[in-house]
């Protein structure tokens, strides 16, 4: 599995990347900031300024069913948050 898994598209992150160029993506959680860094530069053509990481644990989940309680657990997850040089832009919505 690569380093990024997918870009984070939201009213926040959107209005985050228009005023002060930043981006976030959900990133393998084992990965660290060179290689975050590197991994956007290869991909999306653009210099990469600062990269900022948060780990979020699983959460515990439990549900009431026919058979019983079932206890479980969302995956972990790794965001990143890119800030790109000024004067480049990373457009998601140009391939689809």
């Amino acid at each position: 599995m690569g380093v990024l898994i997918k870009p984070i598209i939201t009213e926040k992150m959107t209005a985050d990347s228009e005023l002060f160029n930043r981006y976030g993506f959900y990133v393998n959680p084992n990965a660290n900031k060179l290689q975050i860094k590197e991994a956007v530069e290869a991909t999306y053509g653009v210099s990469v300024e600062k990269v900022r990481t948060m780990n979020y644990g699983p959460t515990r989940r439990t549900r009431y069913t026919k058979t019983g309680i079932q206890h479980g657990k969302t995956n972990a997850l790794k965001k990143a948050i890119v800030d790109v040089a000024e004067g480049d832009v990373i457009d998601f919505y140009s391939n689809l």
